[in-house]
């Protein structure tokens, strides 16, 4: 019978990724259109240009910011992770 020794840091905290899905999700669904969810994000750039695009379009343009907080709340944590965090994807 072969007896396993137990790991060391078995009960030490599991270091935490920061997950920012929901706050940048409801934030681009309410205030899409003045790119807050791209800031939070740290995409500053790309929140300037949302925020010029929705002036240039009359508000039209703050449909690409609700629809980015649809598809940041529809994908896995670490999906969402992957892509707009560790991978730094701007748009969609």
């Amino acid at each position: 019978m072969e007896v396993t020794k137990p790991r060391e840091d078995w009960n030490q905290p599991q270091p935490q990724q920061e997950n920012k899905k929901v706050i940048a999700g409801v934030m681009g669904i309410l205030f899409g259109g003045l790119g807050v969810h791209k800031f939070i994000l740290g995409y500053v750039q790309e929140g300037i240009l949302q925020i010029v695009i929705t002036i240039i379009t009359c508000g039209v343009g703050s449909l690409v910011g609700f629809i980015e907080g649809i598809v940041y709340l529809t994908k896995t944590d670490q999906e969402f992770y992957e892509t707009y965090q560790m991978n730094k994807r701007p748009w969609f």
